[in-house]
């Protein structure tokens, strides 16, 4: 379970590391760059570890970049006031689906 936990953390980096990179305004700003490549820097240790503990390549970015994707959209929805649609919604319920898949796939 530690695997996961890991992995939560490298998802939590990367998307703070993400939103950050939009707060920057071009590495304009100081603290939200430092933001960015520290989050950075730590998703991808955290998902080194991960693989290192055995979660199969696949699996473990398949639910990153997912877990990622949909989470980036949902803070860009909710605090930047991006769209939202038909089309926006059935790409993250198509991402998400994929990773059910991979996983699905992966478990035999």
């Amino acid at each position: 379970m530690g695997a996961y936990l890991l992995l939560a953390l490298a998802i939590a980096a990367e998307v703070s590391a993400t939103v950050s990179l939009k707060l920057s305004e071009g590495f304009s700003k100081v603290g939200p760059s430092i933001v960015v490549v520290v989050g950075y820097a730590v998703a991808f240790v955290a998902l080194a570890y991960v693989l290192k503990a055995g979660v199969p390549v696949s699996v473990a970015y398949a639910i990153w970049a997912a877990a990622g994707v949909a989470l980036v959209a949902a803070v860009g929805m909710v605090f930047f006031k991006e769209p939202v649609n038909f089309s926006v919604i059935a790409g993250l319920v198509l991402v998400v689906g994929g990773v059910v898949l991979i996983e699905a796939g992966s478990a035999h």
